[in-house]
């Protein structure tokens, strides 16, 4: 049978085991249930507790145990306080009835005399067979089996499965569902099991309808609602996740207010309350925050006191990002106490002490500031503890560690040992902390991280501007067996490329510091509508490289490559988007194209190069301070068949700017030369545009072949783009924070790209007479390009997107221009 135990929970309106239920009641319900399997009932529980009465004097000669299937007679036994001898003590025998309900394994007890035995009667509470979810629609069964305490094989009472419910109910509140319904049953089996039912009625989502502040004279409703997370819920943002009601959250919104107005003068803003009421229907939570916002500050004096030799007050002032007159901003306040403990590290004061001292000027509305360093106590790490870590061995985070145990402790370390493990990219959070050890001389620093999905079987079909449609399928692991293994193995497809690889990075090769791989590729690459040629590259490449300090890094690798190039047979006018007819390019009697020609075929070329890394960067994915550089060079010629030095240069300079806002600089440059009598093969240049150059196609800049009026020298046709051997192109950048929700994942950014390309081999420059009229010539002016425009950046559902629009400013009329591009978005 299936017992509702809802039907006896004090008869209440609010019978869903909710908040309030009695667990006596439960008990209650139990009972009965069993006494209709045949099963005695149980009396009422006063009579229960209360002993027969006994004759004084008397001796129990025995202790018989009756009710009992599953707990020996023994077990129960020893949990009383009167032994076969003793007489009979009602003080006792009322203890050891509390004592045996105490343990939870019993429904019911009574304790009796009868002569001189003493009659334990018991009533096992059931064993739970299996604990069923029924209802369930937006949560998984594994998430409630993780919250409740209920389990197959334990024992069940009334009152767990009661707590269970509340647990349950907390679980979809949490989760926005104010509403949820939780009823609790029981299903007899036999042998004294039952299954444990809970029939959850998930409600609807309970929203916020609206969001209101009261005493807020500066700053609108709107801009308030902007500073918060949680947000209102509206029927077209289909990606909000915040628009529910969460205490927690409401908590944290409480203090994204009183940073927001902190960090705009108001350095006594204080939040009166917070209250969230729910509406009639119970569908939506009113939520209204009550704020004082005080007066506006400006800073004052701010002064730096020091006793330390080697850190003199004034270059410690000029650390401090605060100006008097300027708007009081108490996020400053953090910045300066962090910029002065780097440089304090950096001369060797490990645990430098700054106190801010703040005085508030009421009547002159300004904050005088006095930041006091002292030296601090030397400390040593006693013991590194990792936590978090369910699935990365240890091993792979205190290798990225920069300090030791026994060291001594060092901010500066610590905080670029946080960085380190972050840039690995494993986890989502990683925070290192400090706190007392055994001694007073001793600390314990505490790394905890938070891991992410590291594996990914990605299916991805889309459109570019560019590539036309898409198709990508990979299999990635980017932390193999826990061990920070890279493996990737991807197949793509586009009108341009199709690629087939397989990569594989070991991080710490024979437990050097050395990361050491391999690459497998196939790559066929189409030419054919900027310079009329298809290459197909089989190849296999190995690498290794090692840090040579800790900002620096080398990098070998070793390629060797089979090309496979082919020649089209059409010459495309670009212009008028037709083709001419039918041309063998390379017919002995048709010289225009004969230095491709040339390189039709099959070469095998092997590659030997380095790469020097140096990153000053405070962050791996968007920096807001420092700088990052590399150079490479690769030789071929060491064997193979194509001989040629190639050189390339990149790199950028990163400020982080108030309100979410930042500049960037970055620049590449790049050449590559023929030697031992080889000229450069037109699949080994440099081509430019699309993606490394906004405001232009792909190859859409550099030398080209142009049909030119003989008599005019105006250009009739526009033909194929060669490359060139030499390429330097910067972009100056500025990120834009956009005034919407952090939902919405759009960013922006206003930019200029500017550079040029060129410098072709003189057998890549010739002319040749068309006829008596026109010529084909190579222009190759490596002038100056320069292209502005805006991008956008949104992380979708489906992958991160870029849109650039982009105006030439700077251009050749044959240049190829590209006004707007959408594509995969490239981050700097």
């Amino acid at each position: 049978m299936k017992l509702d135990l809802r039907d006896v929970v004090l008869g209440a309106a609010y019978g869903v085991a909710t908040v309030g239920a009695s667990v006596g009641a439960l008990v209650a319900a139990s009972t009965d249930a069993y006494a209709q399997e045949g099963q005695p009932a149980a009396p009422p529980a006063a009579a229960a507790q209360a002993p027969a009465a006994q004759q004084s004097g008397v001796a129990i000669r025995r202790v018989v145990v009756e009710g009992n299937q599953r707990i020996e007679a023994a077990t129960i036994t020893s949990y009383l306080l009167v032994r076969p001898g003793d007489t009979f003590d009602a003080e006792r025998i009322d203890l050891s009835l509390k004592t045996l309900f105490a343990t939870g394994l019993f429904a019911d007890v009574q304790i009796a005399q009868q002569g001189t035995d003493l009659v334990v009667s018991v009533i096992e509470n059931p064993i739970i067979n299996r604990v069923i979810f029924e209802g369930l629609r937006t949560l998984d069964e594994e998430d409630l089996e993780e919250e409740v305490q209920a389990r197959p094989r334990s024992v069940f009472t009334p009152a767990r499965a009661q707590a269970d419910v509340q647990r349950i109910i907390e679980v979809y509140r949490r989760a926005g569902r104010f509403a949820a319904q939780v009823t609790p049953q029981v299903r007899e089996l036999d042998q004294n099991r039952v299954d444990l039912i809970f029939e959850v009625d998930e409600g609807p989502v309970t929203g916020v309808r609206d969001i209101n502040f009261i005493g807020n004279e500066v700053f609108s409703d709107r801009r308030l609602r902007d500073a918060i997370v949680t947000a209102e819920s509206s029927w077209w943002n289909l990606f909000q996740s915040n628009d529910n009601y969460d205490p927690d959250r409401l908590e944290y919104d409480r203090e994204q207010l009183r940073q927001y107005y902190n960090n705009r003068g108001y350095a006594d803003f204080r939040v009166v309350s917070a209250v969230a009421e729910l509406t009639p229907d119970q569908r939506d939570f009113f939520i209204t925050f009550t704020v004082d916002e005080g007066i506006r500050y400006e800073f004052g004096e701010v002064r730096v006191q020091t006793t330390l030799n080697r850190l003199p007050e004034d270059l410690l002032r000029s650390a401090v990002p605060i100006r008097s007159g300027e708007v009081f901003r108490g996020e400053l306040i953090e910045d300066a106490i962090d910029s002065m403990t780097y440089i304090a590290g950096t001369v060797g004061y490990a645990n430098v002490q700054i106190t801010p001292n703040i005085e508030r000027d009421r009547e002159n509305r300004v904050v005088n500031i006095t930041f006091e360093v002292d030296e601090g106590p030397r400390v040593f790490i006693e013991r590194i503890d990792i936590v978090g870590n369910t699935r990365t061995v240890d091993q792979v985070i205190r290798r990225e560690m920069r300090v030791n145990e026994g060291d001594a402790f060092n901010r500066v370390l610590l905080d670029r040992s946080r960085q380190r493990i972050q840039s690995l990219g494993f986890f989502s959070d990683v925070t290192v902390e400090d706190s007392e050890g055994s001694q007073p001389d001793r600390g314990v620093v505490t790394v905890s991280v938070a891991e992410e999905s590291t594996g990914e079987l990605a299916f991805a079909a889309g459109y570019s501007s560019t590539e036309s449609f898409l198709f990508d399928v990979s299999v990635t692991e980017r932390n193999l067996r826990g061990r920070g293994q890279f493996l990737r193995l991807r197949a793509s497809s586009s009108q341009q490329r199709q690629q087939v690889d397989l990569r594989f990075t070991e991080p710490r090769f024979m437990g050097r510091e050395l990361a050491a791989g391999f690459d497998l590729y196939s790559l066929r690459t189409d030419f054919l509508d900027q310079s009329s040629f298809e290459n197909q590259s089989t190849g296999i490449g190995l690498r290794a490289s090692f840090p040579t300090s800790d900002r620096t890094s080398l990098g070998l690798t070793y390629s060797l490559i089979q090309d496979d190039t082919e020649v089209a047979d059409l010459l495309v006018d670009h212009d008028n988007d037709v083709t001419t007819s039918p041309i063998d390019q390379c017919d002995p009697n048709y010289t225009a194209r004969s230095f491709l020609c040339d390189q039709e075929g099959s070469f095998l070329t092997s590659v030997v190069g380095f790469t020097f890394n140096w990153d000053r960067r405070n962050e791996p994915v968007r920096a807001t301070r420092g700088f990052d550089l590399q150079f490479s060079q690769d030789v071929a010629g060491l064997g193979g068949e194509v001989n040629y030095l190639r050189t390339e240069v990149e790199g950028g300079v990163y400020y982080g700017l108030p309100y979410g806002f930042r500049a960037l600089f970055r620049g590449n440059a790049g050449y590559i030369a023929g030697w031992g009598g080889d000229d450069v093969r037109i699949n080994d240049r440099f081509f430019k545009g699309g993606s490394s150059f906004r405001g232009f196609d792909v190859a859409g800049i550099g030398p080209r072949q142009i049909v030119v009026n003989n008599t005019t020298g105006e250009i009739e046709t526009v033909g194929d783009s060669i490359g060139g051997n030499a390429y330097a192109i910067g972009t100056v950048q500025l990120d834009v924070p956009l005034p919407l929700p952090e939902s919405f994942s759009l960013g922006s950014a206003l930019f200029v790209d500017f550079g040029t390309l060129g410098i072709v081999d003189s057998a890549s420059r010739q002319t040749v007479s068309i006829d008596s009229d026109s010529s084909l010539i190579v222009d190759d002016e490596m002038s100056l390009r320069v292209a502005a425009g805006v991008s956008v950046f949104w992380d979708s559902p489906f992958g991160p997107v870029q849109f650039d629009f982009a105006q030439p400013l700077q251009y050749e009329d044959y240049d190829r221009r590209e006004e707007f591009r959408f594509s995969t978005r490239t981050n700097f």
